[in-house]
């Protein structure tokens, strides 16, 4: 009888270890690769990609991305909102010695740091519900438009939580796979994240320091430069080349090609200077912006003209809620 009833359970067992991503026509490959490159042996592979789950909340979200779907109006609704001026203003006090100390080794304004983590995450109040190892693998394995990035993440993922001794199982994020308060990605943990509390560890989810160290650091790899402008208004003064418009992410229009397209700055920039012409629309029709340097560098975060713009004014208003006496 117990003979019978251990049979059913380790029957039961290897059954719902299967009904992972094991049996996936592209597991193989990965876990060849994580054992050829990554030294994982085949059993440390099909430990955790067994249990892993396909999501299919994951594939309808992440056809449907606010930054594609969303006028910059509408965008900005979701972000420049006084609850999300005020939380940064709370961050922004209760972490003045991680900014400051942050600002100080990396070069990095403190109010964009703080937006960041206020865009991503709320300052940490919505990291995201989903396993990381469901998100990535289901993106790896059952999304072919992204499978090879995905499936380069999840390989990253794997290393990490190995590297930093975390439980790869347990791990939560967003629907793409990013964690913690600035919402990394696998492969932007393992090259910016930093232990900025000095307790060994690089703890993105619960160390706010190490948060503000690993958002502080990425910028200064990606050429923040510090105290300088991210954007600057912009107005039509003839027919705008809509088609010249958004063309990118990178400044690459000098500022004396501008009347040509239709635009000229609000203030005064020299002529050599390359920006980046930007129409957005909003409800009163569209507004126009040059998008500099650190703009650029914002982008850099999330590929986004939309992305970088809440950031950008997200951090001026805590700026100078900040201010206010």
């Amino acid at each position: 009888m117990f003979r019978i009833l251990f049979l059913l359970l380790s029957l039961f067992a290897s059954t719902a270890f299967a009904a992972g991503y094991v049996s996936h026509p592209a597991y193989p490959a990965f876990e060849a690769k994580m054992i050829r490159e990554h030294g994982f042996s085949a059993g440390e592979v099909q430990r955790l990609l067994g249990q892993a789950e396909r999501k299919d909340s994951i594939l309808e979200a992440i056809a449907r991305p606010a930054e594609k779907r969303l006028t910059w109006g509408e965008y900005r609704k979701l972000f420049i909102t006084k609850a999300r001026i005020d939380g940064g203003v709370a961050f922004w006090r209760e972490n003045k010695d991680a900014l400051a100390q942050a600002a100080k080794r990396f070069g990095v304004d403190p109010e964009v740091v703080v937006a960041i983590i206020g865009v991503e995450t709320r300052y940490g109040g919505n990291m995201g519900s989903y396993r990381v190892i469901d998100a990535l693998a289901t993106l790896a394995f059952d999304y072919p438009p992204r499978s090879a990035f995905f499936g380069g993440e999840l390989e990253q993922f794997l290393v990490m939580a190995r590297e930093q001794g975390f439980d790869a199982l347990q791990l939560k994020g967003s629907y793409a796979g990013a964690m913690g308060m600035g919402q990394f990605i696998p492969s932007s943990f393992r090259a910016y994240a930093v232990d900025f509390d000095g307790d060994g560890h690089a703890d993105i989810w619960n160390s706010r320091a190490d948060a503000i160290g690993s958002v502080a650091n990425y910028f200064n790899r990606h050429g923040w430069a510090a105290g300088a402008h991210v954007v600057d208004a912009a107005r039509a003064v003839g027919a705008v080349a809509a088609d010249r418009m958004n063309p990118g992410l990178e400044p690459n229009t000098p500022v004396s090609e501008l009347r040509a397209l239709g635009l000229a700055p609000r203030s005064s920039l020299p002529a050599t200077e390359l920006v980046l012409p930007l129409m957005l629309e909003t409800d009163d029709g569209p507004e126009y912006w040059l998008g500099r340097h650190n703009f650029y560098v914002i982008t850099r975060y999330n590929r986004s003209p939309l992305y970088a713009m809440a950031v950008h004014h997200l951090s001026q208003e805590i700026l100078a809620a900040l201010r206010q006496p």
